[in-house]
């Protein structure tokens, strides 16, 4: 009797198609689907070989990797200062933006005001929420 459904067998060329998935940040589930196995196939392989499970990892932070040497070029190479100002607010503490609550927003304006005016009921006098 013939097998029905993908393949069991982790050949050279289905570990080619996952390692080329994994270097370009797939996860799990889109490395079997290009691959044409089944999640139980990777899983069991990895089992079997550890090794593949420590390198598939690896190459899972290729590309992590070499968006950090983008950014680090652009920032080196190119003094691009709002990519340098970029990465400084996403990984500096001591650099984060701060933020502006003032607004020029009308529809924030009677909350403000009932805000500052220590007012939490719904009845405020002479403050219209616009329509």
């Amino acid at each position: 009797m013939a097998e029905v459904g993908r393949p069991h067998i982790v050949d050279d060329e289905v570990l080619q198609k996952l390692e080329e998935a994994f270097l370009n940040g797939a996860t799990d589930r889109q490395a079997v689907f290009l691959a044409n196995i089944s999640e139980g196939t990777l899983y069991n392989y990895i089992k079997d070989n550890p090794d593949f499970g420590e390198r598939k990892e690896l190459l899972k932070q290729q590309t992590a990797y070499r968006a950090k040497q983008v950014i680090k070029e652009a920032i080196e190479i190119k003094n691009d200062k709002e990519t340098a100002k970029w990465y400084l607010e996403r990984k500096d503490k001591d650099f984060k933006q701060k933020t502006d609550i003032t607004s020029n927003d009308e529809a924030l304006q009677p909350v403000l005001v009932k805000f500052l005016n220590g007012n939490n009921d719904s009845n405020t006098t002479g403050v219209q929420a616009p329509v």
